[in-house]
């Protein structure tokens, strides 16, 4: 046995209760997925797959973080990059190698696995965002399996900074999900890194991520990895200030990955900083709102404020301002000229949609803008009363 894992195994994580979750994101890095020599290899990914199925079985769903991409080109063009073409060689491998990554999932699915890649940008710009976010959503309810990597054919600064942790936390809170599962090739986190410190413990729950927390982190990961420990509780503590709890386990054991179909988790189990509910909520409620708004009729606000229900163009009157897709806005009620606070929430239309499609039926949004992103102007979970 390797010296360095007679240390990790010789302080072992006991065995702890996952919460109950509806969705979550399963984040599986490179290391998991590389084979010796260069590759993908399926070794570690059935288990994992079992998971996955297992869980839809149960009613849940999941969207898949993959690495692997590069690992993958490398088997396929291993010639060496020409000097000073470092980061076009990797971006050249992580083209060649995406169609290997997706295949080696959908090899272990009888359901479709579909592709998904974005970059920061894609996540930064609100109105793709939103794009991304209607995919994602529409492949779930299709009943596919969603496996998300990094551009990495056109992204330069993720691929340096082997940023998939960070992506899958916020692809996490993209998708609104209940928990961040982070397969590693270490049992967790550890008080010190384990393969070089004898005195290193288990950390089975972190309440919150602090500056001590993260110093317990090690730098770089494996060789097939540009990631470490640090990026994973980066990545918690960003899925944390959404209201989500991440789970770090040890993808290469079986035992480990078995345990979580049994809802149970021998890992380091992270704890969110508030409710998912109260994080959304306080974000729709402090984000500043662009100038003007959407005024309704007073069946709209009862529907909103009595019913819960979403704003639909039949109850809307008109639109203030020059809004775009993705906007926070303001949603007011003006009866016999006093202007009334009802809500504020993020549109799905621009404020010359709205104009166009206000007072309208919603099968007739097609029609009137040669387009629709759903029937909702603002979906109710995007939305907080006044």
């Amino acid at each position: 046995m390797d010296p360095s894992m007679a240390i990790v195994t010789a302080h072992r994580f006991g065995e702890q209760e996952l919460p109950p979750w509806r969705r979550a994101v399963l984040k599986v890095g490179s290391s998991l997925l590389a084979a010796d020599g260069g590759g993908l290899s399926p070794r570690y990914v059935l288990g994992l797959a079992q998971f996955v199925s297992m869980s839809i079985a149960a009613g849940r769903e999941v969207v898949i973080v993959s690495s692997g991409a590069v690992a993958a080109g490398r088997a396929i063009v291993p010639r060496q990059p020409e000097a000073g073409a470092a980061m076009a060689a990797r971006q050249a491998l992580a083209a060649l190698g995406q169609a290997q990554l997706i295949g080696l999932w959908q090899r272990f699915f009888e359901r479709p696995v579909a592709q998904i890649l974005l970059t920061h940008d894609d996540l930064r710009n609100r109105r793709r965002f939103l794009n991304a976010q209607a995919t994602l959503r529409e492949l779930l309810r299709l009943g596919a399996l969603p496996v998300v990597n990094e551009n990495d054919t056109v992204s330069v600064d993720e691929l340096k900074l082997g940023d998939n942790d960070n992506l899958a936390a916020i692809v996490a809170a993209l998708v609104d999900a209940d928990a961040l599962f982070i397969a590693t090739d270490i049992d967790g986190l550890f008080t010190a890194n384990p393969r070089s410190d004898p005195t290193a413990h288990p950390v089975e729950q972190v309440d919150a991520v602090t500056q001590e927390i993260l110093a317990m982190a090690a730098g770089a990961g494996s060789l097939a990895g540009t990631g470490g420990m640090r990026t994973k509780l980066e990545a918690a503590l960003k899925a944390s200030s959404a209201g989500i709890e991440t789970f770090l386990f040890n993808g290469t054991n079986p035992d480990a990955v078995r345990l979580l179909a049994q809802g149970r988790l021998c890992g380091t189990r992270l704890r969110a900083a508030q409710s998912r509910v109260a994080a959304r909520k306080y974000w729709l409620r402090h984000v500043p709102a662009v100038p003007g708004g959407i005024v309704v009729d007073a069946g709209a606000e009862c529907a909103l404020r009595d019913r819960g229900a979403s704003l639909l163009p039949g109850g809307v009157l008109s639109a203030e301002g020059d809004f775009a897709r993705g906007d926070m806005v303001e949603i007011v009620c003006i009866d016999a000229g006093v202007r009334r606070a009802v809500a504020r929430g993020v549109s799905q239309y621009s404020a010359t949609d709205v104009r166009r499609i206000a007072r309208r039926h919603t099968r007739e949004i097609d029609v009137l803008l040669g387009y629709n992103y759903g029937e909702n102007i603002v979906h109710r979970d995007d939305m907080v009363l006044a």
